[in-house]
Order: C-alpha cells, then sequence, then structure tokens
C-alpha cells in the first residue's frame, strides 16, 4: 500500500512540475522582451556546435538527428529538440528531450521519449578583445518523465558545469592563419539523486525471484570542441576566394566525453571522436558530423549526427527573440 501510495505520489509530483514547465514556456513566448545578440565575442561568432553545449546563453531551437549502432545487434535512433530562452542578456533557461527508437534485432523495437531536461546558464564574463565567453550553469535531467521502454531513468540527474569559448584573432599577424581557430567546452560532475537501483527479476522456467541491484555512480562530463571558421578566414584574415557554402562554414572537431568517478568504475572513459562541418546563415544552421567511438566501453561502430538550428533572436527581433527582461 504505502509503495502504491509513493508512486502515485511520484507520478503526481512529475505531472505537476511538467504542468508548470509547460506554463512557464508559454508564458517565455508571449511576455514582452527586449534585444540582444548572442554567441559573439568581439569579431569572433560561435556557432551552436552538435555534441559539447555551447558557451553562450541564446535564444534558439534545435532539432539534433542521432543515428549508431550500438552493438552487433542493437541500434539506436534518436530525434532531440531543445529550447533556449534568454531572461535576462547573460541569464537564459532551456528545456528539451528527444524521441528514441531502439531496435534489436530478432527482438523487434521500442520507442518512446527520454526523460526532459531542463537548465538555466549565467554567462558571466565576456571579452571582445580576446574573443573569449565563459558561463556557468546546472542542468536537471528529471527521472521519470520518460518512456521505460527505452531505458528512461526514475531518479534524476543534477549536473553543474562551466562553459567555456576562446577565439585566437588576437594571435600576431605572423601566426594570422591560425586566427580563425577557437576552442569551446565544458566540464562537470552528473549527481544522480539515487546511489542505487533495486528490481526483481522472475525466472519463468523456475518461478525464483532474484533481487539485482546496480550502482549508480557520480560521473564527470568533459568535452572539448575544435574549430575553424572559414567565415571568420575570409572576413578578417583574408579573402581566400572561397564560395558559397564553405565562405559561411565552420570546421568542427569535437570531443565529448564522460569519466566516471566512483562504485565500481572509477577512472572508466566513454565519449566520441566526432569530426564535421556546419553552414551558419542569417537565421539557421546546419551541421553534421561523424560519431566515432574512442574505446570499446563506447561502442564499436561510426554513426552520424546532424543538427538543424534556428536562431530565434533573428528570425523574431521583437518578439521571442528577445530577453524577457533588459
Amino acid at each position: 500500500m504505502s509503495a502504491m501510495l509513493e508512486h502515485r505520489t511520484e507520478g503526481s509530483l512529475q505531472a505537476t512540475a511538467i504542468r508548470t514547465m509547460l506554463i512557464s514556456l508559454i508564458l517565455l513566448l508571449v511576455l514582452p522582451v527586449t534585444s540582444w545578440a548572442h554567441g559573439f565575442a568581439g569579431k569572433r561568432f560561435f556557432p551552436t556546435t552538435l555534441s559539447v553545449e555551447d558557451p553562450f546563453v541564446s535564444d534558439e531551437l534545435s532539432f539534433l538527428f542521432n543515428h549508431i549502432r550500438e552493438d552487433s545487434v542493437t541500434k539506436t535512433t534518436s530525434l532531440g529538440i531543445d529550447y533556449a530562452k534568454r531572461i535576462t542578456p547573460h541569464f537564459g533557461v532551456s528545456i528539451g528531450s528527444e524521441y528514441q527508437n531502439i531496435d534489436v534485432a530478432h527482438e523487434g523495437s521500442e520507442s518512446g521519449f527520454g526523460n526532459l531536461e531542463l537548465g538555466i546558464k549565467y554567462q558571466f564574463f565576456t571579452s571582445e578583445l580576446h574573443e573569449t565567453i565563459l558561463s556557468v550553469g546546472v542542468g536537471a535531467e528529471i527521472g521519470g518523465t520518460g518512456s521505460k521502454r527505452i531505458g528512461a531513468e526514475s531518479f534524476s540527474i543534477i549536473s553543474p558545469a562551466l562553459f567555456f569559448g576562446k577565439g585566437f584573432g588576437d594571435l600576431p599577424d605572423s601566426a594570422k592563419y591560425l586566427r580563425p581557430f577557437a576552442i569551446t567546452g565544458v566540464i562537470g560532475p552528473n549527481f544522480a539523486t539515487k546511489s542505487k537501483v533495486v528490481t526483481y527479476v522472475t525466472d519463468e522456467a523456475t518461478g525464483e525471484t532474484e533481487r539485482e541491484v546496480e550502482q549508480i555512480p557520480t560521473t564527470l562530463s568533459w568535452g572539448i570542441t575544435l574549430q575553424y571558421s572559414l567565415q571568420y578566414l575570409q572576413s578578417f584574415v583574408k579573402d581566400v576566394g572561397l564560395g558559397a557554402p564553405l565562405n559561411r562554414s565552420v570546421l568542427l572537431l569535437e570531443f565529448p566525453m564522460e569519466t566516471c568517478l566512483n562504485r565500481g568504475c572509477s577512472g572508466e572513459t566513454t565519449g566520441y571522436v566526432n569530426p564535421g562541418i556546419t553552414w551558419v546563415g542569417k537565421t539557421m544552421q546546419f551541421g553534421i558530423a561523424a560519431q566515432i567511438p574512442i574505446n570499446g566501453r563506447s561502442g564499436n561502430h561510426v554513426g552520424v549526427i546532424g543538427l538543424v538550428h534556428f536562431f530565434l533572436d533573428d528570425l523574431f527581433p521583437k518578439s521571442i527573440g528577445r530577453p524577457v527582461l533588459p
């Protein structure tokens, strides 16, 4: 009885949280607001990357496609959506989730939404001269809001993080062709609201029930992107005659990583090397990258990631594309 009441209470709280977040999102869309540019530090524009979170706050809407064969029998395809909104020119919130399809050979497939993900971010430092951005933020994956069929966890994960971006436009003339380079990155721990999950599995043949305990470790997410902006090269270094679409493109190399910190897997790292390219227009951005596992724990097959991104501040500069507060 108590377990049933606990389950109902948890479900009620999650439903209330979802309703509150939806109401908040609607309010953010209709409130009067003012304007501020995003993603710039001096002449440097930092594009939205595919796997490593950006160091700036913005008004944006992103769709991210991912397909990878995780092992010899399992293929995972997902479509994620993320909406970010500036409350002030330097403080923003975000909400997102992804729809996943997991296909297991000879066993069929399962589909459903992952857990809801919320975030806040504060951009506390911007240097135009040195093309530098620093931000801090906290993300939260809300446990129990996704589908168990695709492995959405019942517990939440809280992730404080430091974000950074640095362009090399301040290099001397002797190294002018290195000026289009930039790096961005993020580092921060992931704390689960449970240290372990207990499940009971019944053997259909014998009818015996076994108790299984899964340890939930604390992990460290860390990621870096290396970028070379052909648009920066053309505009601020030398016009080398690149035509469309290369003249508005950025070459990317991303390294999204996660390292286990405790509970039996300390020091084990998983991650990918993602070489790709992104094209940046005035109101939208397209990107594509390969997804290459760094070791056997990360997988044995190469995947693909695709991005469609909308700059809401340029699409709707007088309404939803402006900060709520000046």
